[in-house]
């Protein structure tokens, strides 16, 4: 079994940056495709970003150019580097095993506005 606990989001102004945090532990070689999710206020859970074990990455169209989906190793930590945040991007974000999930936890609030 793996547990993840997201970190790092908070209130940005438009065009900010922030840095997204997944910690994981548990059953971590399990993990061969590690997604990050969003979901805002009366919408559905969409895919952000995600990043394979062999380093393959896939980005949502709204978030090309501007996100980046990243491990380290050493410390069990995938991120989400998110900058010139849009108050579109506004949501509670997630990370998830992508090939097989985990239960969804509260996640990290992400709010962008001036």
């Amino acid at each position: 079994q793996v547990q993840l606990v997201e970190s790092g989001g908070g209130l940005v102004q438009p065009g900010g940056s922030l840095r997204l945090s997944c910690a994981a532990s548990g059953s971590i070689s399990s993990i061969y495709l590690m997604a990050w999710y969003r979901q805002a206020p009366g919408k559905k859970r969409e895919l952000v970003a995600a990043l394979t074990v062999g380093g393959n990455t896939h980005y949502a169209d709204f978030v090309k150019g501007r996100f980046t989906i990243s491990r380290d190793n050493a410390k069990n930590t995938w991120y989400l580097q998110m900058n010139n945040l849009k108050p579109v991007d506004t949501a509670v974000y997630y990370c998830n095993n992508a090939a097989v999930p985990v239960d969804w936890d509260q996640g990290t609030q992400v709010t962008v506005s001036s």
